[in-house]
């Protein structure tokens, strides 16, 4: 394995319509919760994995599972993201392509301290948190068991790339959205978009455009 980055970022993605209900509540609500409140959103993700994770195991936080937590990824330009450019998934029903996705960056260190200082639960995962055999830590002197080549590699065509790129970040119930320090997109018209949404925030995340996090 290769060494974890000095200062990882995390990143998660979600469609532009989401923007505003994520200021609004001040956070990223975790699947179980949103489905507890009843929240609406516009739903990127699959339907059977979103199901399935909402009954794994989060193995270093007993009685807590995946779908507890809010995911990140430890890169943009994910493989999800590349699921949902092609856009034609079967077990997808979102077909608008990448266009209105945005990556919500934040730091991975400071998202750490303040789960610590705030008694909130974190966690990682060694390849994705949705697989049964996924493992799972809740300390960063064990960021070395990702795949860190993995992480960084844009062909993930052989399988235990394509695995180990799917290393997630799982933060319990809520995600701040004052931890979200950037916000990228995929081109002029969205950042236009993004930053009109964002004028009403208290806390605005910098938006820059990112084409190389997209395909």
């Amino acid at each position: 394995m290769s060494p974890p980055p000095a200062h990882p970022k995390i990143y998660h993605i979600t469609h532009v319509d989401n923007l505003v209900s994520i200021i609004a509540d001040g956070a990223l609500c975790s699947d179980a919760l949103r489905i507890a409140e009843t929240k609406t959103h516009t739903n990127i993700g699959m339907t059977a994995i979103k199901q399935r994770r909402l009954g794994l195991p989060v193995r270093c936080h007993p009685g807590t599972m995946v779908g507890d937590y809010v995911p990140f990824y430890f890169c943009p330009r994910s493989v999800m993201l590349y699921i949902l450019h092609r856009g034609n998934h079967p077990e997808i029903s979102y077909t608008a392509g990448q266009r209105p996705i945005v990556h919500l960056q934040a730091d991975l260190g400071a998202v750490v301290a303040w789960a610590e200082a705030n008694g909130r639960r974190w966690a990682f995962s060694t390849s994705n948190a949705g697989a049964y055999y996924a493992e799972f830590f809740n300390t960063l002197d064990r960021l070395d068991r990702i795949d860190w080549n993995a992480v960084r590699a844009t062909d993930f065509r052989d399988p235990l790339i394509k695995e180990g790129k799917q290393a997630e970040f799982l933060l319990h119930e809520r995600f701040p959205w004052t931890l979200v320090e950037h916000v990228g997109v995929i081109n002029a018209t969205m950042k236009v978009q993004v930053t009109e949404i964002l004028a009403k925030a208290t806390h605005v995340p910098s938006v820059t455009l990112k084409t190389n996090w997209y395909y």
